[in-house]
């Protein structure tokens, strides 16, 4: 499995059979989406930001809610979330997916605004990679993000929409979400993984995005 940032909360998640992105988003973020093709897109909420699945080439199936979804050997299973921590009644519903290929299991947790319940974590259950919002004012916080990772308790996680060059929203910078966590990060512009070569202690990577 091959991953790859494609900025804010977007990511290219290539296996053996498929490949998937998540959360595309357009240029009012103040970034350029790459031309990219998929098979899947996954979308967690109706922001123009997380939704623009008509810029990804390749003709994907778009899953853009709760559910459960078999593609290509791939399996999707959408929880259903909160955009805030007011049971969405500032900023609306969210999707978390849990995306299960080449014998791993990915959970991308959108613009999720609030702590997990025992319920949820539940039904995300064993997490091996985890995409985690860490900049706050729209998602979650890092001191609210350390606390849903040490709840999920993946073995990789990767923060993602957080302050970058260019984006014209005002987010925290993932160093305060190093700093929380307390770990050394892997810097790279793709992470590459086998389930059978994941780490055996929790792993810290930041991505940057490959030009």
């Amino acid at each position: 499995m091959d991953i790859t940032w494609l900025g804010h909360s977007s990511f290219r998640i290539k296996g053996k059979n498929a490949s998937v992105v998540t959360d595309p988003f357009d240029s009012s973020t103040g970034l350029k989406f790459p031309k990219v093709e998929a098979d899947i897109v996954t979308v967690s909420h109706d922001h123009q930001d997380h939704n623009r699945a008509d810029f990804v080439g390749g003709s994907p199936k778009i899953i853009s809610g709760p559910g459960e979804y078999e593609i290509k050997e791939v399996s999707v299973f959408g929880i259903p979330t909160f955009h805030d921590s007011k049971n969405g009644q500032e900023r609306g519903n969210n999707t978390v997916y849990i995306i299960s290929m080449d014998g791993m299991h990915v959970c991308q947790l959108g613009d999720l605004g609030h702590k997990l319940t025992q319920d949820q974590l539940g039904e995300i259950g064993n997490i091996d990679i985890l995409f985690v919002p860490v900049g706050g004012v729209y998602t979650i916080d890092a001191q609210v993000a350390v606390e849903v990772v040490t709840a999920i308790e993946p073995k990789v996680i990767i923060p993602m929409h957080y302050k970058v060059s260019g984006l014209k929203y005002e987010l925290a910078d993932v160093a305060d979400f190093v700093k929380e966590i307390g770990m050394e990060p892997m810097r790279t512009d793709k992470y590459s993984v086998t389930s059978d070569k994941l780490p055996e202690e929790r792993q810290l990577v930041v991505l940057e995005i490959k030009n």
